[in-house]
C-alpha cells in the first residue's frame, strides 16, 4: 500500500492554503465553457515539445455506428499493452491532449501505447452519447488494438469525469465482449460513481477545494435532465450500482479532502464484496485532482500507478516466458 511521509503531508497542507484562494470548479455556463476551452488551447499551444521517444498522432474512427477521435501515444519498440485513457473536465470541458503529461510517462516507463479518447462534450451531446462514444472507443481497441499496436492486453483509466467514463465503458464491454478477460486492470482517480451524489458529495460545503461543494449535487443532476434519482442510479449511468462480478483488478485513488471521497470508498468496497481485487489509495490532506499538483505526493502517486500497471504487465509476461 502507498503511504505518505509527514513531510509530504505538510507540503500538501501548504499547497491547500494557496488553493483556498483559487476559484472552485462548478458546472460551467456556455460562456464559461468557451473561456475554459480557450484557456486550455492556449496553454497547450505553448507546452514544451514531447519526448521524441513517443510518437503522438490523432485519428478519427467509425466503430459500431459511432464516430470518435483518438489521440495515440506510441512508445518506441514493442508495446506491452494498450492503455485507454479518458480525460476529466466535468463532462463539459477539456480534451485528450491535456492528459499528455501523465500519458507520456505511462507510454515511456510502462512501454504501453496510450489511446486517449476525445469524446464529445456536454451540452452539445448528452451524457448517454458520451458514454456510447467512450464504450465504442474501448471496443475498437479490443477489436483492432492487437493489429494496430501489437499488444493484446488492455488497461483502462481516467480522472474525475474520466474515471466515471472509464468505469461505464468497462461495464459496457463486460456485457458485450466474449474476450473481456483481456482487460487486465482499471485505474480510477477520484471519480463520480453515483450520479445522485454520495454522502460526502451531499455534505460538501463552500470550503471544499477545487470543486464547488454547494453546487455539486445539482451539477450531477444536470448531467441527466428529466431523470429521477432512481433512474440516475441505473448501472449504465452510476457504476456504483452495477454488477461488478468479473471485473478486472482496479486501483482507486482519492484524497481525504475530495467531496467525491465516498464515491471511491464505496466503489472499492463493492468491488471487493463482489469478488474483485481493488486497491484503495486515500491520500491525506489531498483535494480533488491532487495528482496534478506540483507536489511530492502527486509525483509518488502517479509513480505508484505506473508500478501497479507494470506489475500486471510483468505478471502477464511470466507465464508466456515459462512456455
Amino acid at each position: 500500500m502507498l503511504e505518505f511521509s509527514d513531510e509530504e503531508v505538510a507540503e500538501a497542507r501548504r499547497v491547500n492554503r494557496r488553493l483556498e484562494w483559487m476559484p472552485r470548479f462548478r458546472a460551467p455556463m456556455p460562456w464559461d465553457r468557451l473561456l475554459v476551452q480557450t484557456m486550455i488551447a492556449a496553454t497547450q499551444h505553448v507546452m514544451p515539445r514531447h519526448d521524441r521517444t513517443v510518437t503522438i498522432s490523432t485519428r478519427a474512427i467509425d466503430h459500431r455506428g459511432v464516430r470518435v477521435r483518438l489521440r495515440v501515444l506510441k512508445p518506441q519498440g514493442r508495446s506491452h499493452g494498450v492503455y485507454v485513457d479518458y480525460h476529466g473536465g466535468g463532462w463539459s470541458v477539456g480534451n485528450a491532449r491535456m492528459d499528455d503529461p501523465v500519458n507520456l510517462r505511462i507510454a515511456q516507463r510502462c512501454g504501453m501505447t496510450v489511446v486517449s479518447v476525445d469524446y464529445g462534450l456536454m451540452p452539445r451531446v448528452s451524457l448517454q452519447r458520451i458514454i456510447a462514444e467512450c464504450t465504442a472507443a474501448a471496443d475498437w481497441v479490443f477489436s483492432h488494438g492487437e493489429r494496430e499496436f501489437g499488444a493484446r492486453d488492455v488497461f483502462m483509466g481516467g480522472e474525475s469525469a474520466g474515471a466515471h467514463l472509464a468505469a461505464c465503458a468497462a461495464l459496457g464491454l463486460k456485457g458485450s465482449r466474449a474476450d473481456f478477460d483481456r482487460l487486465k486492470g482499471i485505474v480510477l482517480f477520484y471519480g463520480a460513481f453515483d450520479l445522485t451524489a454520495t454522502p460526502s458529495a451531499r455534505r460538501a460545503g463552500p470550503d471544499s477545494l477545487v470543486l464547488h461543494g454547494p453546487s455539486l449535487r445539482e451539477g450531477l443532476q444536470k448531467l441527466t435532465p428529466g431523470l429521477t434519482d432512481a433512474e440516475r442510479r441505473s448501472p449504465e449511468l452510476s457504476p456504483l450500482y452495477a454488477d461488478l462480478t468479473g471485473m478486472p483488478p482496479a486501483i482507486i485513488l482519492v484524497g481525504t479532502l475530495d467531496p467525491l471521497l465516498d464515491d471511491s470508498r464505496m466503489l472499492a468496497e463493492r468491488w471487493r464484496e463482489q469478488g474483485g481485487e481493488a486497491e484503495l489509495v486515500v491520500a491525506p490532506e489531498a483535494p480533488h485532482a491532487f495528482n496534478r499538483l506540483m507536489t511530492r505526493m502527486a509525483r509518488r502517486t502517479n509513480a505508484h500507478v505506473r508500478r501497479w500497471l507494470q506489475e500486471r504487465l510483468a505478471a502477464r509476461a511470466e507465464p508466456a516466458a515459462a512456455e
